[in-house]
């Protein structure tokens, strides 16, 4: 087992003076078994030799204790900022687990990002506190043989994450979440939207046409707003609440101003 010790870290820059929630804790690192060809982190660490997607690196419990006695109560912090907290190896080494359990004890909020369905478990769904924890669920395509077809990505089908969605809603989470018609069927009423943004390690692994993607901004390449705003008018019916989570400045404005539901915090939290 390799050990990550980069695991808790407050994002700055452009990102981060976009973001509510910039301080990450990541539970494993160094490379993530669900290995999406569009993951902005590997596009990060995999050139400078840093990625393994075969043997995560795992993060100790001891310093996650240690960093999180440091950390005030009331914060918020990131969980899968690098790396999915929820990949396969979580069920061997439950770090997620008890990092999770620990924040609950020291009064501290955790935003789940994950495109695992193991988040609804029902071990999981024990410890998850309605008052701390936030959960967004990636679903990148409705459909489970597409899914399979494409090789995006190795996580849980769209099928599971979509039940697992359902499931935390019923329970009084605040999950996040492409038929259209579909989502409108399913009654989620919260969605999430995020935009691929591409840069050069991106577009050797992620085999679509990037000519659309004319904006450049912060070393990557992104959809021009007005193509964005299609996207979302064709989205916006399919739920009760949306927001959009934007790192280009003239998008993130126009967002914030006119799409977001709630315009000073783009994660849309219940708190």
């Amino acid at each position: 087992m390799v050990e990550f010790k980069s695991f808790h870290k407050t994002v700055g820059g452009n990102e981060g003076s976009k973001c509510n929630y910039p301080t990450r804790l990541d539970t494993y690192g160094c490379g993530c078994s669900h290995d999406c060809k569009y993951c902005y982190a590997k596009s990060l660490l995999e050139f400078r030799g840093l990625w393994d997607a075969k043997h995560p690196a795992v993060t100790d419990r001891a310093e996650i204790r240690k960093t999180l006695k440091n950390t005030p109560t009331g914060s918020i912090l990131r969980l899968g900022g690098m790396t999915d907290c929820f990949q396969p190896i979580e069920k061997i080494y439950r770090v997620t687990y008890n990092a999770i359990k620990a924040m609950n004890r020291r009064g501290i909020g955790y935003l789940i990002v994950t495109k695992s369905a193991m988040v609804a478990d029902d071990e999981y769904m024990e410890i998850l506190d309605k008052d701390r924890a936030h959960i967004q669920i990636t679903v990148t395509t409705t459909d489970d043989d597409l899914y399979r077809q494409l090789d995006y990505e190795k996580a849980s089908l769209p099928s599971q994450r979509i039940q697992a969605i359902l499931k935390l809603q019923e329970a009084g989470f605040d999950p996040d979440f492409v038929d259209l018609e579909y989502l409108k069927s399913l009654h989620i009423k919260k969605a999430l939207v995020e935009f691929l943004r591409v840069n050069h390690w991106i577009q050797k692994w992620f085999d679509i046409d990037y000519s659309p993607y004319t904006l450049k901004h912060s070393g990557y390449n992104h959809l021009p707003l007005k193509v964005k705003k299609k996207h979302i008018e064709r989205i916006r019916p399919c739920f009760e609440e949306i927001t959009v989570c934007e790192d280009e400045s003239i998008a993130y404005e126009y967002f914030k101003l006119y799409v977001n539901h709630n315009p000073y915090d783009c994660c849309n939290l219940r708190k």
